[in-house]
C-alpha cells in the first residue's frame, strides 16, 4: 500500500515521510477488504435501506479508513527496521513517532491509539519497554507487534507476529489462519461463542516442531478479541478464541454497525496467560469514579492523563515524553483510587512461544469491511 489517489503525492520508501492526508488530497481514503456476510445475511448487500444507513456514516468510515492507511504504512516501515540486534525501545519510539508524523497528531483528535506492544516469546501481550529497558530483538525472537492508530477516537487495532528463524513459520501460519477463521466467522447476529469455536478448530489443527519437539498449537483460552467504541479500546464485548471459554459473552451476538478487533493467540505452552513482570501499560477507567485525591501529585497527573489520553491506553514512556518525572507514586495513587487500571505483561510458561494476528473489522449494514487489511497480512 501507500500510493495516492487523485493527484496526491507519492509516499517515500523505505522510510515514509509524507503525512497520509497529502497522499489523498480529496480527503477520501481507500476501503478495507470487503467480505459478504454468510447465507441469511447475504440480502443486505443489495438492500437500498442498508445502503442508505451506510451513506449516513460516511464520515466515520473515512476516519477509520484513514487510521488504517496510517497503520499499513507504519507497519511496512517498521518491518524494515525490526531486525535482529535492534533495541526494542528504539524501535517503539521510531514506530510511534512515525505514526505521529503520518497521522498529523493533534491532541485527542488524531494520534497513537495505544502503546506499541512488542511482546517476545512466552510473553503474549502488554509488554512495551519502559525507559532504560535494554532488550534487543534476536534471531530466535517471536515478536507480537501490536500497535494502534486513531482519528477522532476511532481506533484501529491490528497486530502481526515478526520472526526470523524459519522453524517458527508453522506456528505463525497457524495463528494467521486462526485469525482469518475468526474474521470469516464474524457477522451480524453471530454468537461470540461460535466465533471462538471456529478459531479454535483451525488453531488446534496445526502441529509445530520447535527445537526438535512437537507441539499442538493451543488457543490461549483467556485472551479474546473485543468490540471497539470511540476512545474505548475494549468496549464491552469479548470475542473468545476457544469454543468453551470462561467468558460470559458466549451467547451474546455481534450487531450491525459494531467494530471488532478480531485477534487470536496461539501458544506452545499451557494456552493460558497470567500477569507477570514490570508494568508499562495503563488506562483510565472508562467509568472512572470521581473521588477526592489525597495526593497533590495524583491530581496533577490525572490532569495530564485527561488532557493527553482521556480513556485511551498509555504507557510510562508517554508520560516521560510529556515531561513528567518521578510520577510512579502519583500513578499508584490513581491506580489505588480505581481511576486508572494497570495492565501488566501477560505471559505463558517460560520457554514457550506465543504468536498473534489481529485485524479491526467493521460490521457494516451491507457487508463486512476488514479495515486494517494490507498486502502483508
Amino acid at each position: 500500500g501507500g500510493g495516492g489517489g487523485g493527484g496526491g503525492k507519492q509516499q517515500t520508501w523505505p522510510e515514509p515521510t509524507i503525512p497520509v492526508s497529502q497522499l489523498f488530497p480529496n480527503g477520501i481514503y481507500p476501503e478495507g477488504q470487503l467480505m459478504s456476510y454468510r447465507d441469511d445475511n447475504l440480502w443486505r448487500e443489495t438492500s437500498a435501506e442498508k445502503r442508505e444507513l451506510e451513506r449516513i456514516e460516511n464520515d466515520m468510515y473515512n476516519d477509520v479508513r484513514a487510521a488504517s492507511e496510517v497503520h499499513r504504512q507504519v507497519r511496512k516501515y517498521v518491518r524494515s527496521i525490526a531486525k535482529p540486534g535492534v533495541s526494542l525501545l528504539d524501535m517503539c519510539e521510531k514506530l510511534e513517532n512515525k505514526t505521529r508524523l503520518l497521522i498529523e497528531e493533534r491532541g485527542l483528535e488524531a494520534g497513537v491509539g495505544f502503546p506499541t506492544g512488542c511482546s517476545l516469546d512466552h510473553v503474549a501481550a502488554h509488554y512495551t519497554p519502559n525507559a532504560g529497558d535494554k532488550t534487543v530483538l534476536d534471531y530466535n525472537s517471536v515478536m507480537k507487534l501490536d500497535f494502534g492508530t486513531h482519528i477522532n477516537g476511532r481506533i484501529i487495532d491490528s497486530a502481526c507476529t515478526i520472526h526470523f528463524n524459519p522453524q517458527f513459520d508453522p506456528l505463525v501460519e497457524a495463528v494467521r489462519a486462526a485469525t482469518e477463521a475468526g474474521i470469516a466467522a464474524a457477522g451480524i447476529d453471530v454468537r461470540l461463542g461460535d466465533v471462538g469455536a471456529e478459531v479454535q478448530e483451525v488453531m488446534e489443527s496445526h502441529e509445530v516442531e520447535i527445537n526438535g519437539k512437537t507441539y499442538q498449537v493451543k488457543s490461549i483460552r483467556n485472551l479474546n478479541g473485543h468490540s471497539i467504541a470511540p476512545y474505548q479500546i475494549h468496549a464491552g464485548k469479548s470475542v473468545p478464541i476457544v469454543a468453551n471459554s470462561e467468558n460470559d459473552d458466549a451467547d451474546v451476538k455481534m450487531e450491525e454497525g459494531e467494530i471488532f478487533a478480531i485477534e487470536t493467540f496461539g501458544s506452545t505452552g499451557k494456552g493460558y496467560v497470567w500477569e507477570d513482570g514490570e508494568c508499562s501499560h495503563y488506562m483510565k477507567a472508562f467509568d472512572a469514579p470521581r473521588v477526592p485525591l489525597r495526593m497533590k501529585g495524583s491530581a496533577q497527573l490525572l490532569g495530564v492523563i485527561d488532557r493527553n489520553f482521556d480513556t485511551l491506553p498509555f504507557c510510562r514512556r508517554y508520560l516521560d515524553r510529556l515531561g513528567q518525572s518521578k510520577y510512579l507514586l502519583a500513578l499508584k495513587g490513581l491506580v489505588d483510587a480505581g481511576i486508572v487500571n494497570p495492565y501488566p505483561p501477560l505471559v505463558d510458561v517460560k520457554g514457550s512461544y506465543t504468536a498473534q494476528f489481529e485485524h479491526t473489522i467493521m460490521l457494516r449494514p451491507t457487508r463486512k469491511e476488514i479495515l486494517s487489511r494490507g498486502d502483508d497480512y
